[in-house]
């Protein structure tokens, strides 16, 4: 996570700051104004900036160019027209106030719900403009982040004699990686409900119930790199349980992709609306298809020991195998890549698409103007709870009411979810009240904690 600086409340006299940025034009755009002239974006989230090395650029978009910076002398500027924050750092209690109204807001979040809260409640997203994030529905969606293209899910799977070789040798069907323990998605009361029926070898520091072979091993687990030894090794299994940290529509990570990619069979639990994403109409089992742990063991057990009706779910590595046009349209269409040098990266591509945006704006405030009111002003682009919204919380197995009192995952995860609402809440009514004073937050904070008791 990036850190947050104090900012200075002072306006730069124009271009002041801009003097040293480099100045180009990119192929097909045809910007011809001096840095002097473009609209600024504001990387609040400054150790995000994806430029390197200096504080300041100019990027030069399909529709026209803009000053990027992280310098927040400027973020008062007349000419700063979008801030961009990173949700994970994003806190409301230190959002830049009072809030301006030539500004508009960014947000980029491509990481776990779990990160931040107050962006899965209305009142916390409808403070941005403009959204990357995973959910398809996003102004810039960033959904297919972890999945390189059709051609990582069609690499070869190990073949089946040796993963039953594997098995007869005393390891289980199923892996369990993981090692990131108290998640809202309460993964581990589930596994450990599995592991009654069915024999899971975990590696992780959750539920770890088996050593990895070798010292090495060991050390590359916990990494998020593709190493290949390690991966060989977990390629052997036959099922990978696939759990996200955190429920929410379209948020899916590696734990699901590189699976396929291995050719095991991710055992799934996270975004509902995962199949409308898969290879095929057979590539994964949800956990949520069946009616308990036990009966998802014999389910399991069942493709264990009959091999042809294993080999069905490995169906899309074959020519031919993607049926999902969905799928490889969505990867065609967009124009970032992942871990690919010839295309640019998300961050760049979110930066242009806001660039483009303010562009349009300035143009037609101008033309707003010129008409004397006869043309009307833009109207301001708001965020929507589908951009970002997720569920609240539910335990891994069983329900709310069966959990003790002390349980720390309902005090964490339950509370911290709906604490973020209020958090939302307090500072949209700070923003309307045109609060300058970040110190007011907490006081707004009590008041809606004293409204919400007198309702109950």
């Amino acid at each position: 996570p990036c850190g947050t600086e104090g900012w200075a409340q002072d306006a730069v006299p124009p271009g002041a700051a801009f003097v040293a940025a480099a100045s180009y034009r990119g192929p097909g755009n045809n910007d011809t104004r001096s840095n002097k002239a473009l609209p600024i974006l504001l990387w609040w989230s400054g150790s995000l900036f994806p430029h390197f090395p200096g504080d300041t650029e100019r990027i030069d978009c399909p529709r026209g160019s803009c000053l990027v910076t992280r310098s927040r002398r400027v973020a008062r500027h007349r000419r700063t027209k979008a801030l961009i924050f990173y949700g994970t750092d994003f806190r409301a209690y230190e959002a830049p106030l009072p809030r301006l109204p030539h500004q508009t807001w960014a947000l980029f979040h491509e990481e776990s719900p779990m990160n931040n809260y107050v962006l899965s409640h209305s009142p916390g997203i409808r403070l941005f403009n403009y959204t990357a994030t995973f959910r398809r529905e996003s102004d810039y969606p960033l959904t297919l982040q972890w999945l390189p293209g059709p051609g990582y899910l069609r690499a070869p799977a190990v073949p089946l004699a040796e993963k039953d070789a594997w098995r007869r040798r005393g390891y289980g069907p199923v892996l369990y990686m993981q090692s990131h323990c108290d998640v809202p998605s309460d993964r581990d009361r589930y596994v450990r409900e599995l592991m009654k029926y069915i024999q899971v070898d975990s590696y992780g520091k959750c539920l770890h119930n088996r050593e990895l072979p070798s010292e090495r091993l060991r050390d590359t687990s916990t990494a998020t790199t593709e190493d290949s030894e390690f991966m060989t090794f977990i390629a052997r299994y036959k099922f990978h349980l696939a759990l996200e940290n955190a429920i929410c529509d379209d948020y899916m990570t590696e734990k699901l992709w590189r699976p396929m990619h291995l050719g095991a069979v991710p055992v799934y639990r996270g975004s509902p609306a995962v199949r409308d994403w898969m290879p095929n109409n057979l590539s994964i089992i949800l956990i949520d298809d069946f009616d308990s742990p036990q009966e998802l063991a014999k389910y399991l057990d069942f493709l264990d020991k009959n091999g042809k009706e294993y080999l069905k779910y490995l169906e899309y590595k074959n020519v031919g195998g993607i049926k999902n046009h969905f799928l490889l349209e969505s990867l065609e269409k967009r124009e970032w890549g992942v871990n690919d040098m010839t295309l640019p990266n998300y961050l760049n591509g979110f930066e242009c698409f806001i660039c483009d945006k303010e562009n349009t704006r300035v143009k037609e405030e101008q033309e707003h103007k010129k008409s004397r009111g006869k043309l009307p002003a833009p109207r301001p682009h708001i965020a929507q709870f589908k951009h970002m919204g997720c569920p609240m919380p539910t335990p891994g197995f069983g329900s709310v009411e069966d959990l003790s009192e002390g349980d720390s995952w309902k005090e964490m995860w339950l509370q911290d979810y709906w604490q973020s609402l209020d958090q939302g809440e307090a500072l949209t009514a700070m923003i309307h009240h045109n609060e300058s004073h970040q110190g007011r937050f907490w006081d707004y904070m009590h008041e809606i904690f004293l409204k919400r008791t007198r309702q109950h």
